[in-house]
């Protein structure tokens, strides 16, 4: 498949989805150009009455009913987040904290995950107006898969992103189920709510991967065609390490998320965002069309990480590169 731009030449948003767009811009909410490190502010993907973009979100929602389809599993998708876990036990399980973390990362393999890692929550990854008070973030990732992903921004992507968020959720059920039988307070999460707590940062801190260009997170394996959840809990547990293998270098030269992008919302230059420089995605532009769209992820497809097979080979040959070019420097 190309990675040229489909042909959406100066692109814009139907009069129906601009009419309820605010004055405010989702980049300022964001905090972009900021350079104190500051919470979150909820966005998207949170209660619509909280967000300054609620209506939007809202019509958002609205446009997938008219496909049977994707409207049918979002419905089923709902069934399954609407499920009541079980009662904490009323003992407490002293387990060792490395048998915990294996237990817990072997119950969610077992359920489906491709990935899983552990990570000790920060309190600057939480949104504001929202608490939180679990010291541990249980990270799942499921895979997409990537020739549906291709297909966007065609329904048929879509139906296959409400698929592994469910998917993602029955993931968690069973590690939230088991922690709560051990005597601990676990609480499973998934797409697409935002929750408490913004997930990409803890995905990263606990292995999955490093932030990419287009704003998601390359994986050594699977590139950017996995899906996110979680479980939160006080069980305590061991975090697990960061994974970086140079995808930050591959992408500072890459172009091709860039130029796939049918409205220009992908930076070629890292932005300084809630005084983090960083990749960023321009809100404005990029939701204007996901919400035309049935949802995007045009970017995520044509990511050369993203192709099967091609992930851990890139990340073999950056990673070599450097350190090759590390040692260059050390002896001058």
């Amino acid at each position: 498949m190309s990675n040229r731009k489909p042909v959406v030449e100066e692109f814009v948003p139907s009069g129906e989805q601009s009419a309820l767009w605010p004055d405010v811009s989702g980049n300022t909410i964001n905090g972009l150009g900021e350079t104190e490190v500051r919470r979150p502010t909820p966005v998207m993907w949170h209660e619509p009455e909280k967000i300054a973009h609620g209506d939007v979100q809202k019509w958002f929602w609205a446009q997938g009913v008219k496909e049977p389809k994707l409207a049918a599993m979002r419905a089923d998708r709902e069934k399954v987040i609407g499920l009541q876990p079980r009662l904490i036990a009323s003992d407490q399980n002293q387990m060792q904290a490395t048998d915990a973390s294996n237990k817990v990362k072997e119950l969610a393999r077992k359920a489906g995950a491709e990935l899983v890692g552990i990570a000790r929550a920060n309190p600057d990854w939480v949104f504001e107006g929202y608490d939180f008070d679990y010291p541990w973030i249980i990270v799942l990732g499921v895979v997409m898969e990537h020739d549906k992903l291709l297909t966007a921004p065609e329904v048929t992507s879509a139906i296959e992103v409400v698929d592994k968020y469910t998917k993602g959720w029955k993931v968690a059920r069973p590690v939230e189920d088991w922690i709560l039988s051990q005597g601990w307070r676990a609480e499973a999460s998934g797409g697409p709510s935002a929750g408490p707590i913004t997930l990409t940062p803890a995905a990263i801190e606990c292995g999955f991967g490093e932030l990419g260009k287009h704003g998601s997170i390359i994986n050594r394996e699977h590139g950017s065609s996995f899906r996110l959840s979680a479980v939160f809990t006080d069980m305590p547990l061991v975090e697990d390490a960061l994974d970086e293998f140079a995808a930050d270098d591959f992408c500072s030269a890459c172009q091709v998320c860039t130029k796939a992008c049918p409205v220009d919302a992908i930076s070629d230059k890292k932005q300084t965002v809630r005084g983090v420089e960083k990749w960023y995605v321009d809100f404005d532009k990029c939701f204007s069309y996901f919400a035309e769209t049935y949802g995007c992820g045009i970017c995520l497809g044509v990511c050369p990480w993203s192709t099967p097979g091609r992930a851990p080979k890139l990340a073999d040959k950056f990673t070599k590169r450097r350190e090759k070019k590390r040692q260059s420097e050390s002896q001058g």
